[in-house]
């Protein structure tokens, strides 16, 4: 029998959608295992949840803030991203519509990077093919 996966929405919150130069990623404080890592903010998607709908839920939860959802990031799994053996992340760019992001639940730290600074923070292993893929749709300032 093969378990189920669970989904997971992402934002790839840019500071411009049509020419992002900065990506916003966050350092997790808990649980204890990814303290320290970082990664893209979001969250799991609840039974009978959109994606769009839960991505919106776990900003406001995580953040503070409210965004203006942009193009999907499609992955290699069906328009997903396997980020663990039993989680499956589908990714949106996003910018800020309201607030300021502060880190309010899970993280301790927030940073702003560009293209060039996107190795300077240890990600989740599951972020990484993802950041790798944003990467190449940074501008250079």
């Amino acid at each position: 029998m093969q378990e189920t996966l669970i989904d997971v929405a992402a934002a790839a919150i840019v500071d411009d959608l049509d020419r992002p130069t900065r990506l916003l990623a966050a350092r997790r404080s808990a649980p204890a295992a990814l303290a320290g890592r970082w990664e893209l903010p979001g969250g799991k998607v609840e039974p009978g949840e959109e994606h769009v709908a839960a991505l919106r839920r776990e900003l406001v939860e995580e953040l503070g803030v409210t965004v203006t959802v942009g193009a999907e990031l499609p992955g290699p799994d069906g328009g997903a991203w396997p980020i663990t053996t039993k989680h499956r992340m589908r990714v949106w760019f996003a910018r800020l519509q309201q607030g300021a992001p502060e880190p309010l639940e899970d993280h301790d730290e927030l940073r702003w990077l560009t293209a060039a600074e996107l190795a300077d923070v240890p990600w989740l292993d599951g972020d990484v093919q993802i950041v790798t893929a944003l990467a190449e749709h940074l501008t250079p300032r």
